[in-house]
Parts: C-alpha cells; structure tokens; sequence
C-alpha cells in the first residue's frame, strides 16, 4: 500500500483503510456524499478492498449486511454527515440482534461546526444507543507519527470489537476538516520518509490473542456434568431454532451426535441447516406445529402425551406460536445454549442459560459411544412426523391450486444443491416453519430474525449474493416493494439472484391475526391499515430497472425454471396467489385428520 501524501486528510484515509485491509477487510459499501470524500477515495483507491457504491443508505446497510452474513466478515459502511447515518439504524439493529459483524464509518463537521447552524449536521454522538458493540469519535485528522499510531489501534480495538466476545456492529464516528477533496498542500510535509511498509507490521488480527469458546479445552469439560444430567431423562426434547451457522455442516454433525447420545427427538424449524442435512439426523422432527394440533379434547391429550421432562434449546425458540404456547402451558425444565448465555426465554419458564455453542457440547460427548437406543417419547415423535409428513407431502403434491404455502415446499425439492434461500419475514418464515420438509440438498436458508422486520429484505439478498453463488430471495410483494431502491445495486452485483415473490395483494400475516376477525361493517380498514394492498404492477416495476421478469401459472413451469440458476444477473419470478384462499388452505393443512394424531400404537 502507498499512503496518500496530498494532504492531512488523505493521508489519514489512507492509513485508515490500508490499516482495515491488514486486519482483513474485503468489502465496504459506501453512499455518496462530501464529508465523507477521503475515506470514500481511500477505500475506492485500496486494492486489497472491493468498493460497492450504493446511493440509498438503508439500502447499502443491508446490502452490507448480506455480505457479512454470507462471509462471517466485518463490511465497513461509510456514507456522509447528517441524516445519512440514521438511514443505517434499522441495519444496524438487525446486526447486533443477528450477530453480525458491521463497521459503521459515519463522516461528521468537527467539533467547532457542530451546535451553530452549520449545514448538514446533527448530533452523530452514539447515534445508535446501545446497539453497537462499541462506540468511538475518532480525533480530528492530523499528520503526526503519535496520531497515526493512534488511529491504527483504535481500528484494530473497533475491529476485533466486531467479531468478539461475540459479532455485531461497531460505530466509528469520523470527522473532517477542510480540505476535503483529495488536492496537495504542504501539512504532510516530512512524513513521506518517516511512514513505509513498515508502519503496517505493528497491525495484527486481534483473535490472534483470543481463545473461541467452542474450541477452548477446557469448555468440554464443563459440558460433561449437563450431559450426565440429561442422559438420565427419558423424556428429553431438543429443540432447535433459528440459525445461521457460517459452517451449517459443523452445526448439524454437532446437534446430530448430541441426539444420538442422549436419543432425544430434535424439533428443528425451517431456518434451520438442520433440515436440509436430514441424513445426518434421524431423530429429526418437522410437523411439530401440527402434532401439537389445535385446542380441542382429543389434540389436548396428544400435546399433554408429548410434555417432556427436560428441553435442550438450542438458540431462540422457533417462530412456532403453538410450540412456545404449548412450552408455557406445560412448563418443562428447559437449558438455553446460546455462546453469549443471554436470555433466550421470552416465555419466562424454569430455564437455565448455558453459554456454550452446540459444538462444544458435541466435543464432550464421550469418545466411542453407540447411539442409544430409542425410547418410546422418541418412537412416539418419529411416528408422528413420518405420519404427517407424509400427509403434508401428498397433499401439497397433489395441490393444482395457487397457494402460498406451496411455494417453499417446492423450492426444497427443487433448487439446486447448496443453494442460498433468503427467506422474507411476516407470511414465507412461517410458511417455510410449516411446509418446509427435510432433505438432504444442503440449502442454506437466510432471514433477517434478529428484529423480525421486512425492511432491506431485498438489499439483505443482494449483499449475500454479491460474490456468491447463485442466490433466490423468496418474498412477499409487501417486503419487495419496501425495499425496491436495493434495485440501485444491481449494476455493482457480482453473481445472481432470483427472486421469487408471492404477491397475494397485500400483507397475508394479518389474516391470520385476531384483527381480521373483528366483527365491524367498517371492512374498509382492516384492507387500508393492515393488509395495505398495492397497485404496483410488478412486471412494470421490473421494467423500469431492466429486469428479467416472468409470470407463472403451473406449478411444473414454477419447478423447471428453479431448478437450474445463471450465474449472474437478476430475474424476478411472480406466483400470484389469493390471500383469502391462501389463508383457508393454510387452515385445512394445518389441521391434520385426528386419526393421525392417535398415540395408540407400539413404541
């Protein structure tokens, strides 16, 4: 790297991003805007660093995040002074709920220009609250040695802020004077023969000095006591919620052994790796929303013949309504393992927070050991999911009509291998819970679950497709069009995404909420307020931005247009689907025949 000697500014940028490319960063995505011009030019000017333009903030604090998320690596943001960084906050909260590593560079008037009316400033003092993991303003540019050597450690301190204890987001808040374009003058005068290569070596990875919980020796030996506890329970239950592991197979092999040992059935919900690797797991349970069944004498009896003595919960619990009533209602003594060992039980039962990771569970697992041999609580959910499972195929099978839940169940028997699956929230996560079988194709499903919103859904996708493999975007015509400005990437875009969007003409979760049930003559608000049908036509939209679009009608011409991906690019495939209908199908599904729900048979 060649410092940039112009000036005080440029050279500060300079070492800025030339210290960022040592310790490892690969990308930063940046929006236009003049304070920010020296870092902007020293990021687009470093090599070793891929510079994505991005014009809309929130936009790019997605895209970012996609990134991130797919890579496991920190992605530097940097955008202008004022407002512009508000535009990153619902990011920067989904990167601190979702672990995600973020460095939020946000360009600011120094100190003498804030608090007198000079323009485009605000008070960018922890403008994220508590969300980032850590927080600094750094000094105002100067061309000293003592500075320079201070502005690298205080990166490599934001750096490994990022990804330990635990990821997320770090904020940097970055003032400048003038000059702020990148022309000569004599401040950096003496300091050409002083800065070389050299300066550079000091910079080192920060996990270097670190020891990762799951690999640490003596984190085995701590498990071994909670695995002697819960061998002793024959009525065990684990339960595995949402994840996005950066090594899904480690996690799966992981969770796998730990079934095995104890014989414990794993209720595993769709954002989940676990159910595309169902081979490695034969205690492997899908249908448990329908296996709890609806609130009527005999489901009752079911449910009640289900209750375990103790649950191992593996992350946040599933998006399931029915299994977290069913786990309040019931009560089982649970063990939350989450790495951080924060508080995962939003239900407010007899839970114990374990900080480790499924990994290091697995390492205490006694060497050599047979699989256990199954208990009757495990043959009793095994005989449930292969009767229901079994239902739930034949019926979506068998569906001619447009359903919205249909969707995702074809898009696990149909994507190719190791696909990249980014699952919109409100309707398709939950359709996905519901309808998404096991297999063994190793998908990789995505979703912004951190804060459950559906803004930057489509930047989210963009971000993980970038460099990528072939990625699809399975979204609701609601999600898609609050986030169409993402489509202002796509010319930066290396790789391919297909979108695939489910446009039942406005926001489906409702329906299934107690609003749509209210007995009012005033029908005109629930629609206004809650459903809030566009009248976007999507393939006009498509059009504006160049964009390939298609219509489906059959569900076999759905099938053979996902079963193979291009390798760049962007298409946008629309189902369109009643929403009323959708919701009625969903019902029936969801309510199995009760001769499927028996419990009477040999264990």
């Amino acid at each position: 790297m060649t410092f940039d000697f112009r000036n005080t500014n440029t050279l500060w940028a300079s070492v800025l991003a030339a210290t960022l490319a040592r310790l490892g960063l690969k990308t930063a995505v940046i929006s236009p805007g003049s304070r920010s011009a020296p870092l902007a030019v020293a990021l687009a000017c470093q090599p070793e660093i891929e510079a994505v333009p991005v014009l809309d903030e929130r936009s790019a604090a997605f895209f970012a995040l996609g990134v991130a998320r797919r890579t496991g690596l920190p992605v530097a943001l940097l955008c202008t002074s004022g407002t512009a960084g508000a535009n990153y906050y619902p990011a920067v909260i989904e990167a601190k709920e979702s672990r995600i590593p973020l460095l939020v560079l946000t360009a600011d008037r120094p100190p003498e220009l804030r608090d007198c009316a000079s323009g485009q400033t605000i008070d960018q003092q922890r403008l994220f609250g508590a969300f980032p993991n850590w927080y600094a303003e750094l000094a105002v540019p100067a061309a000293t040695v003592d500075m320079l050597r201070y502005l690298r450690q205080t990166l490599g301190q934001a750096w490994g802020r990022s990804l330990y204890p635990v990821a997320g987001p770090v904020h940097l808040n970055c003032p400048f004077r003038d000059p702020l374009a990148p022309v000569a003058d004599d401040s950096v005068v003496g300091l050409k023969e002083v800065l070389d290569e050299h300066f550079l070596a000091a910079v080192a990875a920060p996990e270097a000095a670190i020891a990762l919980e799951g690999l640490h020796p003596t984190a085995a030996t701590a498990a071994a006591p909670l695995l002697e506890i819960w061998q002793r329970c024959n009525r065990g239950l684990i339960v595995a919620g949402p994840a996005q592991p950066t090594d899904p197979l480690a996690y799966c092999k992981a969770i796998a052994a730990l079934a095995s040992y104890l014989g414990w059935p794993v209720l595993a919900e769709g954002l989940s790796p676990l159910r595309n690797a169902a081979a490695l797991n034969p205690h492997l349970v899908s249908t448990y929303d329908l296996a709890l069944g609806q609130s009527d004498e005999e489901s009752d009896a079911v449910s009640a013949a289900l209750v375990p003595d103790q649950v191992i919960q593996i992350g946040p619990l599933p998006t399931s309504k029915r299994l977290r009533e069913w786990l309040q209602t019931t009560q089982p003594r649970r063990w939350m393992i989450n790495p951080l060992g924060t508080n995962l039980d939003p239900l407010h039962g007899p839970a114990t927070a374990v900080p480790m990771t499924p990994e290091t569970l697995a390492l205490a697992i006694p060497p050599g050991q047979s699989p256990r041999n199954h208990p009757p609580y495990l043959e009793q959910w095994l005989t449930l999911e292969r009767r229901l499972r079994h239902h739930l195929d034949t019926a979506l099978a068998d569906l001619k009509d447009s359903f919205e839940g249909k969707v995702p169940w074809l898009l696990a028997r149909c994507l190719p291998p190791e696909t990249p699956l980014v699952i919109a929230n409100s309707m398709p996560i939950r359709d996905v819970e519901w309808f998404w079988p096991p297999g063994d194709r190793g998908l990789r499903p995505y979703c912004n679950r951190g804060a459950n919103g559906i803004d930057g859904t489509l930047s989210t996708a963009l971000g993980i497709a970038h460099g990528g493999p072939p990625t699809v975007l399975l979204t609701g015509d609601l999600a898609l069009l609050h986030d169409t400005n993402g489509w202002l990437s796509l010319p930066r875009l290396r790789g391919h995404l297909t979108v695939v969007v489910i446009n039942n003409r406005g926001g489906g979760i409702f329906e299934r909420l107690p609003i749509a049930t209210v007995p009012t003559a005033a029908e005109t608000w629930f629609e206004d307020f809650f459903a809030t049908p566009q009248t976007v036509d999507i393939n006009h939209l498509c059009a504006a931005y160049g964009i390939n679009y298609e219509r489906f009608t059959t569900w076999s011409q759905l099938e053979t247009s996902l079963s193979y991906l291009p390798e760049r690019g962007v298409r946008l495939l629309e189902v369109e689907c009643d929403r009323k209908q959708s919701h009625a199908l969903r019902q029936q599904l969801l309510t199995p025949p009760k001769t499927l729900l028996t419990l009477d048979f040999e264990p």
